[in-house]
């Protein structure tokens, strides 16, 4: 119900203040006046260079108002004029809503559509305004709402099996912040050629669902499905970046539509330390990705049983239309079967954090709830590898690996750069390209190691693996130390360096056995792009400990005739 509610708020700013004055005949032409001057008003306030539509003498008194004061006079004008929002507004979200419910609706059911709508007798309250930007151009407008409705909402809904349920929707809450967009700006009245509107931010949102004559548990599942339906439709259909667009005047707004900007690559590469929600046994972790929570664009890792600090190295490509404003949303839970997953802790990445074409390499602290900042509750880490792609900025390469399938962002970058490497820049040879080489590994030292021997030592050694093939060396053994020095150096044959890892632990020597000091797990996506890097890494699973590595990448191409 959250989507229906989200378009008619939606609707209530967007057409019900805008539309609504200009289009609908009900309203005088004073009021369409008033709304003129209003905007032209906004636009003179916020940007002082910006057109002059009127002259000072036709703004309105208020101008000079503080936002309070706008805000009463914007709640008092609403008030007036909401029985005339209510007659324009409902056909409208009547209409525009039931081809999208139907888009989305659940297979269980044979329709959805409503049987009356209208928005009731309470008008919405303005409780925030402020203005984003302004100029010659366009205005862009935020402005929070409450709204404690009395609308009367009823939806039918028919299942296959031919039983029909009436659902009322009542009692309805609503804070939230919608975000207006008036452009262009014009000569003409009334001043803009067209209005966007937005859920920029949906804070909160309390409603009632009643079967007219019946009961919501009578038909298994139903009620799981509209919710599902719901939440689908409301994030793919209106919520920000996704806007609507009413044109005022004719025109062409093609440039005010919602269109990809760029894409994000992320590499999920493993998680540590989490939090344990199985009584018997450990947890079995899998992540759910997503920048836009629609269900066909969010992403889902593989489970790993049985497992506190899991390794994945899994890569996932998110589509991006706005990335001052998006971010990146992980969550991480435990399988519990044929029952519901268990959340072990989420995590989020504001997409404007990213340098274009740079791979961010991040942990990121799991949380409770992402609204929630006080949560100091240990629930574990997460480990990211981010690369945001704007268009226009990459060549394309198609896949040696599959045919028919297009190489990730990093792909192409790293690729780009081997091929132009082999051809002394000309790239012309319709050529394609596996990232293949030798990876040499310099196990330096190690410092602070947590002693394992009664007399307060270790007899340490590195065990240096390549996971998908396996391939090990270790280090020699240093007795009795726990800042030991090796400075070995190994070689690795590797086949596809774009999807292997590197990983080192630490063991403790002993005649009859030996014991865990900890581990360091790295992708090699740095000294790919980097061609040789020195670090010190920190070890995870030990109570203290560092690693102090130097890694070579020497780049042996191989090249396929197209």
């Amino acid at each position: 119900m959250s989507f229906v509610l989200g378009v008619v708020i939606g609707v209530v700013v967007g057409v019900g203040l805008i539309v609504g004055f200009v289009k609908s005949e009900n309203y005088r032409s004073k009021c369409r006046s008033e709304l003129a001057t209003t905007i032209a008003a906004f636009a003179r306030m916020t940007v002082e260079d910006s057109r002059k539509i009127f002259t000072p003498e036709q703004y309105p008194p208020w101008v000079v108002f503080s936002n309070q004061q706008k805000l009463n006079w914007l709640n008092s004008h609403l008030e007036k004029i909401w029985p005339f929002v209510d007659e324009a507004a409902s056909e409208l979200v009547k209409s525009s809503v039931e081809p999208i419910l139907e888009q989305y609706r659940p297979m269980i059911l044979a329709s959805l559509k409503f049987s009356k709508f209208t928005l009731g007798t309470v008008a919405p309250q303005f409780t925030g305004i402020s203005i984003l930007e302004g100029g010659s151009e366009g205005i862009t407008m935020e402005l929070e709402m409450n709204w404690d409705g009395n609308p009367s909402i009823i939806l039918d809904i028919m299942t296959y099996v031919g039983v029909g349920l009436p659902v009322q929707v009542k009692n309805i809450g609503f804070t939230g912040i919608f975000r207006l967009i008036f452009r262009p700006l014009v000569d003409e009245f009334p001043c803009f050629g067209a209005v966007c509107y937005s859920l920029r931010k949906k804070k909160k949102l309390d409603f009632t669902l009643k079967v007219v004559g019946g009961d919501m548990t009578a038909i298994p599942g139903i009620s799981d499905a509209i919710e599902g339906t719901i939440r689908d439709a409301i994030e793919d259909s209106i919520t920000w970046p996704v806007r609507k667009i009413i044109p005022i005047l004719p025109g062409d707004y093609s440039d005010l539509e919602l269109k990809p900007t760029g894409v994000l690559e992320v590499k999920l590469v493993q998680a540590k330390e989490l939090t344990n929600k199985d009584i018997i046994g450990k947890s079995d972790p899998f992540a759910e990705l997503y920048v836009r929570p629609v269900r066909d664009r969010m992403k889902k890792s593989k489970t790993i049983n049985n497992e506190l600090n899991p390794i994945w190295n899994e890569h996932f490509e998110f589509v991006v239309e706005d990335p001052l404003t998006q971010h990146l949303v992980i969550k991480i839970y435990d399988d519990e079967g044929l029952q519901a997953a268990e959340l072990i802790g989420c995590a989020h990445v504001r997409l404007n954090e990213l340098e274009p074409g740079k791979v961010k390499d991040v942990w990121l602290k799991l949380v409770k709830d992402l609204e929630i900042q006080r949560d100091q509750k240990n629930r574990g880490q997460v480990h990211l590898e981010l690369l945001y792609c704007p268009y226009g900025t990459t060549n394309g390469f198609s896949n040696p690996f599959a045919d028919n399938v297009q190489l990730t962002s990093l792909e192409k970058v790293l690729k780009s750069g081997a091929e132009a490497a082999q051809n002394g820049g000309e790239i012309n040879r319709r050529k394609d390209v596996i990232v293949r080489g030798v990876l040499s590994v310099t196990v330096i030292s190690a410092e602070d190691l947590a002693p394992t021997d009664l007399m307060g030592k270790a007899d340490p050694y590195v065990v240096v693996t390549m996971k998908k093939n396996e391939t090990k060396n270790k280090t020699r053994v240093v007795p009795e130390s726990l800042n030991p020095v090796w400075n070995q150096t190994f070689d690795f044959v590797v086949e596809d360096g774009l999807h292997d890892m590197l990983i080192l632990e630490v063991w403790d020597h002993d005649t009859f056995g030996k014991d865990y000091m900890g581990r360091c797990i790295l992708t090699l996506t740095r000294v790919l792009m980097e061609g040789e890097y020195k670090e010190t890494f920190e070890l995870d699973g030990a109570k203290s400990g560092k690693l102090n590595l130097h890694l070579k990448w020497a780049p042996q191409p191989l090249y396929r005739d197209s």
